[in-house]
């Protein structure tokens, strides 16, 4: 049962539900890139996807559904590292998720 929220307040996602979402823009993201991602590189960058936004969640809840800043903040905090773990240029990563994740 969810807990009693405003009226236009969202409860924040479970974590399982967080965990997949990330997985699945990824995923998304690494289809776009053209390019095989192995499966111990790919579970790395999800671990890695996954801590950056549990560390922002509120402001990743509040934002759910701007995809632009969502985007922008993939941009900024996570697309770098990501880009260095698949060996692949930062701006190539970041145009891949925002083509993938609509923003």
């Amino acid at each position: 049962m969810k807990p009693n929220t405003g009226r236009h307040e969202e409860a924040l996602p479970s974590a399982r539900g967080i965990r997949r979402a990330c997985s699945r823009e990824l995923y998304r993201t690494s289809k776009r890139l053209n390019k095989f991602i192995p499966t111990e590189l790919m579970k790395q960058a999800e671990e890695l996807y996954l801590k950056k936004v549990m560390l922002d969640l509120p402001y990743i809840a509040q934002n759910g559904s701007n995809k632009r800043l969502l985007a922008d903040w993939f941009e900024e905090h996570a697309a770098e590292e990501i880009a260095a773990l698949w060996g692949l240029e930062m701006k190539q990563v970041a145009h891949a998720f925002r083509s993938a994740f609509g923003g």
